[in-house]
Formats: structure tokens, sequence, C-alpha cells
């Protein structure tokens, strides 16, 4: 294009130096026809040498392109520190637990326990003295419900999967007595993984509600009418409703009474059910039970099974902005070792050498009422009633239990807890005979 302009401009001018070809008028129109001419040579060869600059500029990036290092490999971001606890691989590690001092002050009305009794230490219904001597106040210091924990969470293969190992030293008292040392050991509370909805492994039973247990000094508080119990199971949740398979285990009155036989029989584990709910007033559980019955003893020829079944219905009820009510109810036949610390035993062998299942009934109320901040009170009272068939079980056998508390607690700052509480408990048996226990417990506690 730029040629044949070129070509067409030095034609123009030839014409227009030849003397006597054009006149004026063609004359002027060449010299407009030039001018023109001119421009469009002026503007191609600006096209030129923007087009030159633009290919250099192309080629220098192409030469920064070859040249520069290669882009370094992006990292998957490390997880984020945890608030608290620590991470090991992809689990975050958590440890904690609490110490407590507690010291006691009691008056048994049917003879003292000997010295390194559970009952010394924590409320058992069915221990409590029948029919022996009124002695003095007995008192007694012990820190054995100090508790440790720990727990790991993380996401593995895009599963959820947790552990919790926990442990005191309240249930296995240590060896000697108290002229050096109070002896404790440690002992396993509970311990279980978890995977996505499923439980495996000690946790406290399905048939349990351990939300709407009482603040209490004491290790339990409502004992007689609370269903407490942690064993080995698997557990499946979805939403409010949870299933599990339990360890099981039988618990039997000889005939006629005597001491409690621990049949470890069982072929079938316990089956449990649970519906739980939170609402804005308040939380409600509703939970069932059906177990096997089995004892076996072949120097005796007995081999014998029987059914037991539960029900119980639990809530904590909100009262104003920061009190609280709790209640429990429990009944069914064949479950005493899973209410009240096995205050009554779950079968007893009749005449023929076949299993009885014991009923039960038991309970608990508890109103908690905050004063100020950090000073708070609970009141409660816990029953139980058992019925036995007094022809196979004898007269000497747990009929009911009751307990009364009364507690004030403060806490002075986050975590620690003084507190004082005062109790009274009473076990009749099927005789008429009872015995009773009033308790001033105090005691400091402190978590971590």
């Amino acid at each position: 294009m730029i040629k044949t302009s070129l070509m067409a401009g030095a034609a123009a001018v030839a014409l227009l130096a030849s003397p006597g070809i054009a006149s004026a008028q063609d004359q002027a129109a060449l010299e407009a026809r030039i001018a023109q001419l001119e421009a469009q040579l002026n503007a191609l060869k600006s096209e030129v040498v923007a087009s030159r600059t633009q290919q250099a500029a192309q080629q220098q990036d192409i030469i920064r392109l070859e040249t520069r290092p290669a882009a370094p490999v992006q990292q998957a971001a490390a997880p984020a520190a945890p608030s608290d606890g620590f991470r090991i691989g992809d689990h975050t590690v958590k440890f904690g637990g609490f110490v407590k001092v507690d010291a006691y002050a009691t008056r048994y009305s049917g003879g003292d326990p000997l010295n390194g009794d559970a009952l010394r230490e924590f409320h058992i219904p069915g221990s409590i003295p029948i029919g022996g001597a009124d002695e003095d106040t007995a008192t007694d210091f012990n820190a054995r419900q100090t508790r440790f924990w720990l727990t790991t969470d993380g996401m593995v293969g895009g599963h959820k999967i947790g552990t919790r190992m926990e442990m005191d030293f309240q249930t296995l008292p240590g060896a000697g007595d108290q002229r050096t040392t109070s002896p404790a050991n440690p002992a396993l509370r509970r311990a279980f993984i978890t995977i996505d909805n499923w439980l495996i492994g000690q946790e406290w039973t399905n048939f349990q509600n351990t939300a709407v247990l009482p603040e209490s000094a004491d290790f339990i508080g409502a004992a007689e009418g609370t269903v407490f119990a942690r064993q080995v199971q698997v557990r499946y949740t979805r939403g409010p409703f949870s299933v599990s398979v339990e360890n099981p285990e039988t618990t039997v009155t000889p005939f006629g009474g005597g001491a409690r036989i621990v049949a470890d029989d069982n072929s079938l584990p316990d089956f449990t059910a649970r519906y739980a709910v939170s609402q804005p007033w308040g939380d409600f559980q509703f939970a069932g039970l059906l177990r096997q019955l089995k004892y076996q003893n072949p120097a005796t020829n007995i081999d014998s099974t029987a059914t037991g079944w539960g029900l119980s219905a639990s809530t904590k009820i909100k009262v104003g902005s920061k009190d609280d009510i709790r209640l429990m109810l429990t009944g069914g036949e064949g479950i005493g070792r899973y209410v009240g610390l096995n205050f009554s035993n779950d079968a007893v062998v009749d005449a023929s050498g076949e299993l009885d299942s014991i009923g039960v009934v038991a309970g608990f109320a508890a109103y908690r009422h905050v004063w100020a901040p950090g000073w708070r009170s609970s009141l409660i009272w816990s029953a139980q009633k058992v019925d036995n068939e007094t022809g196979f079980t004898g007269l000497a056998v747990n009929r009911s239990a009751q307990s009364i508390h009364a507690n004030l607690i403060w806490s002075p700052v986050t975590a620690f807890d003084v507190g004082a509480e005062l109790m009274f408990a009473d076990r009749e048996i099927e005789t008429g005979a009872s015995g009773d226990m009033t308790r001033l417990i105090l005691f400091a506690k402190y978590g971590f």
C-alpha cells in the first residue's frame, strides 16, 4: 500500500511539471491530490513505527517468561493453633481435671464403719450401719475425688474421631491406713472412642442422665434416686435418639437372704434407648432399659434366666434467669444395680431355684438457687423403695432409703469452689430396723 501511494504521487508531480498539458483548474486539483497522498503517507509511517514497537515489546515479554524462575509449589495451609490444648498431627489434644479436698464430720446411729470403708468418704445408701452402738462424731479428710482427663479430637479420612480417658482415686483405696499417708489408687472412670455418631468404650450408661445431677459436695449427692453406672458399651446417636448395647451383669440375692452374689453369667448384653431434647425452658430425657438376668451354679443345680426392664424420665427446668429445678424418676424390675449404687439386687433365687426379678422405684428432686454472683445453694431430696418378695429374700434385705441435703457454695474466682453441705440419710431393712447418718462436708475444689 505504501509503494502504490508513492507511485501515484510521483506520477502526479510529473504531470504537473509538464507545460501546456493542464489548465489552471487541473493544476489546483493535482496539488490537492498531492497533499492528500502526503497525509496518507505520514499516517502509514506512524503505523509502521507502532507495529515495530509492539513486536519488540512482545519479544521482550517472551524472553522474560522463558528466563524467569518457576513459581514455588503452594503448600497446604497449616491447621490453626487451637485456643487451648496442643496439636499432634491431625488431632487437638487437651488435658484437664480438678483437685478436690474434702473434710467430713459424721455421726452414725448404728455404729461407725471401719477405717477405710468407702462410706466414710462418700454416701452409699446401702452401707449405712444398722444395729450397732452409737458413737461420737467421726472426722475424716481426703483428696480422693481429685480427677484428671485427656481428650483428642480430629478429622481423619473425612471422619470426625475423638477419644477420652478419665481417672480419679475415689473407688479404690490404697493399701495401709492413715498413720503416715492417706492412700489412694488411680481408678479408670471413662475411656472411649468416638467416630462420627458412634461411641465405643467405657462411658456413663445410656440409661443415665448426668446433665440433671444436682450440684453437691458429696461424690454423687442424690445417690438413692439416681441412675448411676459407667461401663463398656457401643452406642449410636442420631439427633435426639441414642441406642446402645452395654456390658451385662446380674446381682442376685440367694434364697432366704445372705451375701450378694455377683453372677457374671450373662450371655446377652444390656440394651438401652434414649430420647433427649433441649428447649429454651430446659432439658428433658426419657430412657428405657431391657436386659437379661442370668445365674448359673452347677453345685446347686441352678441355671435360670429372667427379664429385667426399666424406664427413667428426668428433666432440668429453668426458673427465672439463673435458678433451676432438677427431677428424676426411675422404675422397673431387675434394674437394681443401675439405681442407687446397687441398693437392691436385680433378682432373688426362689424356692425352686429360679430367678425372680426385684422391683424398684427411685427418684430425686432438687432446687438450685443463685444468691449472688459466685454464691449458690442446692436443696436435694432423694429416695428409693424396693419391692421385695420377703418369702424369697428374707427380712434382712434393704427396703428403703432416703436423704436430704442443703449446701452453700462460693466461687471467689473462676474454677475455684469452696463450700459446705449438711446431709441426713437413713436406711431401713424389711425387719423395720433402720440406721441413719448425719454428715457435714466442707470442701475446696479447683478445676484446670
